[in-house]
């Protein structure tokens, strides 16, 4: 049995879920709404508190849905009742970030600037212009716009120089040595 699929998933106060026919299911919280269709094999259970996930047989692909949909539905209740935030870094002379309106606009040692439209359901917050402050609700949605952020200039194991995240560790390299 799936030690992750097993475990209920608890809903906080101020959380509802509905469960429509093929596994349609919207949650609602304080944040804001989320819906995502889910494997229609599955099937959902809703308790007082708390929704449980089943698999219909033992089957392979079963097993493999089992956990992978629980962790879904556990991501949208936490998007809901407390949403997602990526920080990230930028580490070098001239680079820089700023918010222009709905436009995120990364200088970063190119010939132009890298202007990114924030997606809707995303907020951004520049506090100083080497930090980058991604939320939003939808964990996938915001881990893919803070990979993009860093795309545009990974961090280089030489100098440290680009784009990380907050918590990332960059191994750094030794340059030459400088004996022929």
């Amino acid at each position: 049995m799936s030690r992750i699929g097993k475990m209920p998933v608890r809903l906080p106060n101020g959380v509802t879920v509905k469960i429509e026919s093929g596994n349609k299911v919207t949650i609602k919280g304080p944040k804001g709404e989320l819906t995502k269709d889910l494997h229609p094999e599955m099937l959902l259970e809703q308790t007082e508190g708390e929704v449980l996930v089943k698999r219909p047989s033992d089957q392979k692909e079963h097993k493999a849905l089992h956990g992978l949909t629980r962790s879904l539905l556990a991501n949208m209740v936490q998007g809901v009742s407390e949403g997602y935030s990526k920080s990230l870094e930028i580490k070098g002379v001239g680079y820089r970030a700023a918010l222009q309106g709905n436009t995120l606009v990364l200088n970063m040692g190119y010939s132009h600037p890298v202007e990114f439209q924030l997606p809707k359901g995303i907020e951004v917050e520049v506090p100083v212009p080497t930090k980058i402050t991604v939320r939003g609700i939808d964990k996938q949605l915001v881990g893919e716009f803070a990979a993009n952020i860093r795309a545009v200039r990974r961090p280089e194991p030489y100098l440290g120089k680009g784009i990380r995240y907050a918590d990332e560790v960059v191994r750094r390299k030794a340059g030459k040595s400088g004996k022929a």
